[in-house]
């Protein structure tokens, strides 16, 4: 059985997905940034070695803080039983528990829960649909998807295994928990050392304070500054189109546009955006492109916006 899903429907559904979770929980979402109520539900989880939760998730090859945030995979690492992968062609979001599944547009982003227009299909698993064909010849739905997500988990990369490990009890009719053994972790390193160079980029961005900017050119990323010692410093800044920005970070770029009007960084002028001085203060310039200028933003922005 299929049902077409949008708005809070869908976020209730969603919920349920990880609330009736038993024995697996697959996440497979390009983003992601949970929300609290999200949060709040999966609590109730992390005491059960019983359940297999798998994560998927992508983009960003570079830089992986900006798909998945390092609070939530400190969460997500507490949990006795869990593999998080890695796909960096992921766009797909699908969301599915041992009976039910959602197929929809929608990150597991608390950002696009609260403001996108997000739509999606909940699939109920039909136990003969694992093992049959309808009479058409035909795959059911739910039984394609399932292979389907299988298989990119399968070719995806591996960087956080974590399994629960048992005890016999009662001449091995029975099983007890014991503990969990770490047996791949290729994260924790990564967003220690990320958090490091978060720590000196804020640490650099308030000496900056104190720096007059002299010379901005229009097509490279070089911006020569001076400070009050009349110290020169060149800093290699990469700049990024608003589009380009919401990829970044998860959201739509009208989304964007109009986060960046509500904080005066940009404002609408005979219908072209242009930049306020607020906006001109965070970096902004006007770039000409292949279909004429548009605003571009240095990358150090994403730490005001994500």
């Amino acid at each position: 059985m299929a049902k077409f899903l949008q708005g809070n429907e869908l976020n209730a559904e969603l919920e349920k997905i990880f609330k009736n979770a038993k024995q697996q929980l697959i996440l497979i979402s390009p983003y992601i940034k949970l929300h609290d109520r999200y949060i709040s539900t999966l609590q109730a989880k992390k005491d059960n070695p019983n359940l297999e939760l798998i994560i998927l998730f992508g983009k960003n090859e570079e830089d992986m803080s900006k798909s998945m945030k390092q609070e939530d995979f400190n969460f997500f690492k507490e949990f006795p039983n869990i593999e998080i992968r890695y796909e960096k062609r992921l766009h797909a979001k699908y969301y599915c528990n041992d009976l039910s599944a959602i197929l929809t547009s929608m990150n597991l982003y608390n950002y696009s829960q609260d403001n996108n227009i997000e739509a999606g299909v909940l699939i109920k698993s039909n136990i003969i649909g694992k093992i049959m064909t309808n009479f058409a010849g035909e795959e059911l739905l739910d039984k394609a998807a399932s292979e389907y997500f299988d298989n990119v988990l399968k070719q995806s990369d591996l960087l956080f295994k974590k399994i629960p490990e048992f005890e016999s009890g009662m001449f091995g009719l029975s099983k007890k928990y014991k503990s969990s053994k770490i047996e791949v972790d290729l994260l924790t390193d990564f967003f220690e050392n990320r958090s490091k160079y978060d720590n000196n980029s804020r640490k650099v961005k308030s000496r900056r304070k104190n720096y007059n900017y002299i010379n901005s050119t229009d097509d490279s990323n070089i911006r020569v500054t001076v400070d009050s010692n009349n110290s020169i410093d060149k800093i290699e800044v990469k700049y990024l189109s608003t589009t380009a920005l919401s990829k970044e970070v998860g959201i739509s770029s009208k989304d964007l546009f109009a986060k960046f009007e509500r904080l005066n960084w940009i404002e609408r002028q005979n219908d072209n955006w242009t930049i306020t001085e607020t906006g001109k203060n965070k970096g902004a310039q006007i770039k000409k492109g292949r279909y004429g200028e548009f605003i571009a933003w240095p990358d150090s922005i994403l730490n005001d916006i994500s």
